[in-house]
Order: structure tokens, then sequence, then C-alpha cells
């Protein structure tokens, strides 16, 4: 729950602070385990409350905030991502585009 909170709190942040070219994306409904499969392959954190479930990385392998996904508890899912980059799977969402530094 800490870590949910945390990706959550740190999401709002960017958001507030007017983070340099983020961009919130709504992407298809997923499953926890679905989200927490994708979280792991990406290298990311998840965490799950009564709320939702929700994953957070760096974009490139491992545990961060300047990509996240979370998911509502009746699956909509909302991804935060840095650039004009447009995913459109939770799994592009928590990882670098590839070619990309």
């Amino acid at each position: 729950m800490r870590h949910l909170t945390a990706v959550l709190i740190l999401t709002g942040a960017f958001a507030l602070s007017g983070a340099a070219l983020a961009r919130d994306l709504t992407l298809p409904k997923t499953s926890s385990d679905q989200l927490k499969g994708a979280c792991d392959k990406a290298g990311g954190t998840f965490s799950q409350d009564a709320r939702g479930y929700g994953c957070g990385t760096d974009c490139a392998g491992k545990a961060g905030t300047d990509c996240t996904v979370f998911c509502s508890a009746d699956n909509k899912c909302t991804a935060q991502v840095i650039g004009a980059r447009r995913p459109r799977s939770v799994a592009d969402a928590l990882t670098k585009p590839k070619g990309r530094r």
C-alpha cells in the first residue's frame, strides 16, 4: 500500500508541477494480474489497495515514477508518460520505445 501511495503522490506532484511534456492517457481495461505481469517484466514496482492497483517504472527497466499506470477497481487504466509518446498498451507505457535512449 505504501508503494501505491508513493506512486500516486509522485504522479500527482508531476501533474501539478507541470512536468515537461508529461501526458495522461487512457488504456484498455487491464486486470491486476495482467498489470503485475507487465510491471514485473518492465522492472517496475507493483502495488495494490482497495482503490485499485498500479505500477511505476523509470521507463528503462527499473523502479521509479517516470512512467506510471494506475487501474481503478473497475479496471479502467490511466498511464502517465513523459514526452510525446502514445503507448497503446500497459507494456508500452512502462518501457521506452525501442530505438530511443
